[in-house]
């Protein structure tokens, strides 16, 4: 078991520090060089069947590896992470890529198990659902030589969980654009060096994650799709009366970057009539304030 974790897979020992305890890597490092191996299901006795002669101890040890061992899943993400920029992107603007993505686990006693609509399946008439998870992944754009098209990295995920689910747990909900925000957020701790250049669709175009690339210092550049006639606004209060509570904000609009459908930039912005009755969608990069209300109270 040794010898094929070092000399085949020379990657696992550097996540050794993640580990609470010797043993535990040990068995974590002999179940990831089983799932590489394994074809079908990759449960935990069907890895053990493909390395059978390697294993160590009860094989209940090994189930409690993912249930009962202590390991962190932020230090293995922060070391994967490391280890892939080291080694692809030593230099320059890192290009990411997030999405959501649903598995199915229609069991009983599934941990976080929900109704997800299942984008693959489902039309515009028809919506398919799915029972399971619905992970939020963030996932580095790698190009290799062999390839045409880049590759996407997973690096980072995170469980999206209902709000009946985190109704009864007492927990705030999120959203899977929120849920991405916390991911971007923990890289840029991470690497507090480097510039990221972020794409994702319209679900992940949302004020909270345009208000956080003005607030990165530009060492990240967000890239969605929105509409052409959204709310775009730079607001700056003006106070009309200090013995009033309220405050009167006022708007300047921001010109439309393209023109609906064409792709090229406009000089002037259409008028308002013409924006209400926009109904395409664009690409553009977004550093933009968040919306604001009319209004806003002190």
């Amino acid at each position: 078991m040794t010898s094929i974790a070092n000399e085949r897979l020379p990657v696992l020992p550097l996540f050794e520090s993640a580990f609470a305890t010797v043993a535990t890597f040990i068995r974590a490092q002999l179940l990831a060089i089983a799932a590489i191996l394994t074809t079908g299901r990759r449960t935990v006795a069907n890895l053990l069947r493909t390395v059978a002669g390697l294993t160590q101890g009860d094989p209940s040890s090994y189930h409690r590896v993912l249930s009962l061992a202590q390991w962190s899943g932020l230090k293995l993400a922060s070391l994967l992470t490391r280890f892939v920029l080291r080694h692809c992107w030593p230099q320059g603007r890192i290009r990411l890529v997030g999405d959501d993505t649903v598995t199915e686990h229609p069991g009983p006693k599934v941990y976080g198990k929900a109704r997800h609509r299942d984008p693959v399946r489902s039309s515009h008439s028809y919506t398919a659902w799915r029972w399971g998870h619905k992970w939020v992944v963030l996932a580095v754009l790698v190009q290799f030589p062999f390839a045409r098209r880049p590759w996407a990295l997973p690096v980072l995920v995170a469980l999206y969980r209902s709000p009946q689910d985190d109704q009864q747990r007492g927990r705030p909900h999120k959203t899977p654009a929120q849920l991405l925000h916390v991911l971007l957020r923990l890289l840029l701790r991470w690497f507090p060096d480097r510039q990221f250049l972020f794409a994702g669709d319209q679900g992940y175009g949302s004020h909270e994650m345009a208000a956080l690339a003005p607030r990165s210092q530009g060492r990240l550049h967000v890239v969605s799709k929105f509409y052409p006639d959204a709310n775009l606004t730079i607001g700056s209060v003006i106070v009309h009366n200090s013995r009033r509570n309220a405050r009167e904000a006022e708007f300047r609009h921001r010109p439309p970057l393209f023109h609906r459908g064409s792709g090229k930039r406009q000089s002037s912005p259409p008028p308002i009539e013409s924006r209400r009755k926009a109904s395409g969608r664009c690409t553009a990069r977004s550093s933009l304030m968040p919306r604001r209300s009319g209004r806003a109270h002190r």
